[in-house]
């Protein structure tokens, strides 16, 4: 049994990535948004989306990926604010893991691996009570700020902030 691992993020893991991001999706949030975002076509915009964003060195931002069993189970990533308003000067832009890697400490290990303990904000469906409890665990709040996208009017998104 291999140990589980993070690891920054490479050039050779982009397609394995963005299906694990549409999977991933769709564990967490099926019944929350449209079955179009698990889309095939959101594979390939998802593989377009991390090539570009891998490629791009000169971005203030970090991804690393999570191992279990020498299969990919998670990703996350953090760096700069590009959300507005920016409470803070870093943002964590994504971490998820397959529900079959929950419990096993890889997103503890991910998130200590992007964002050090510095004040940052983050957005978090507001109907996932299990990643939110994970933040408060990790020092951020609730700030009161919520954010709904008109293509899935259900789905609220709440800031948090450390």
């Amino acid at each position: 049994m291999t140990e589980p691992l993070v690891r920054p993020m490479n050039a050779d893991d982009v397609d394995e990535v963005a299906k694990l991001h549409v999977s991933t999706w769709r564990e967490t949030y099926s019944g929350l948004i449209p079955e179009s975002f698990f889309a095939d076509d959101v594979v390939e915009h998802r593989r377009r989306w991390w090539a570009s964003t891998i490629a791009d060195t000169d971005a203030d931002q970090v991804f690393h990926v999570a191992e279990l069993q020498g299969e990919l189970v998670g990703f996350a990533g953090a760096g700069a604010a590009v959300k507005d308003p920016a409470p803070r000067p870093r943002e964590l832009y994504m971490i998820y893991l397959t529900k079959a890697a929950h419990g096993t400490g890889l997103g503890q290990k991910l998130l200590d691996a992007v964002l050090p303990p510095v004040p940052a904000f983050l957005w978090v469906a507001r109907d996932n009570p299990r990643a939110r409890a994970f933040y408060v665990k990790n020092g951020f709040a609730a700030d009161g700020t919520e954010f709904t996208d008109p293509r899935t009017p259900g789905f609220v998104e709440m800031r948090m902030v450390r």
